[in-house]
């Protein structure tokens, strides 16, 4: 990055192979809050660790990396798909009850109604996502959250695009009936049905 800045992802990228930190601190401001809401999403319980823990596996493997801009965005997220199943699998295994201490959480805020209302909308689409089957949540996430193509989430999952289509809809669905509840019918807006409300 000789004399001008990177503005593009492809160009920040083939700069961070050339060896630029620049770019590199470029390339995580741009997609880290992505990455991590991905990671969110798949209930990383340590969204920031394990959002360098992507970086720094991607940081370590960039000189053998091969690709544009798009191509990167589709390995830091294969990268992100494969740390988060591995955090998974060490909390299963690890999973070991310990006491609640108040004092200790660090969820805690000072007006537990203010956080409450602040929170609301996003803890009930968490739950939602959460009640997802695992390959229906982890598609809308590279979808919506990463904002990958179908052919892109596709290779992540190890998936055909027609079955990621088919993942995609039916969680959209299941979001929809649990976003509307289990007795409201979906209903265009007319003039009627407007005047009747």
């Amino acid at each position: 990055m000789s004399g001008s800045a990177a503005t593009t992802l492809d160009e920040l990228v083939e700069a961070a192979r050339a060896g630029s930190a620049v770019a590199f601190e470029a390339i995580w401001r741009t997609l880290s809050p992505v990455v991590a809401g991905y990671l969110r999403g798949r209930g990383a319980q340590d969204v920031e660790d394990l959002t360098s823990e992507v970086f720094l596996g991607a940081f370590q493997r960039l000189p053998t990396f091969e690709g544009d801009g798009a191509a990167f965005r589709r390995w830091l997220f294969t990268i992100a798909h494969h740390r988060s199943a591995d955090d998974l699998r060490r909390r299963v295994r690890r999973a070991v009850e310990e006491p609640y201490e108040p004092e200790s959480d660090p969820r805690r805020v000072p007006s537990a109604a203010d956080d409450a209302l602040a929170h609301l909308a996003q803890a009930e689409v968490l739950t939602l996502l959460a009640d997802l089957p695992e390959d229906q949540r982890n598609v809308l996430l590279l979808r919506i959250v990463a904002d990958l193509a179908v052919a892109d989430v596709a290779a992540v999952m190890h998936r055909s695009p027609d079955a990621v289509r088919q993942l995609h809809h039916r969680a959209v669905a299941r979001l929809r009936r649990g976003l509307l509840g289990p007795h409201e019918p979906v209903t265009e807006s007319t003039p009627e049905t407007m005047a009747q409300s």
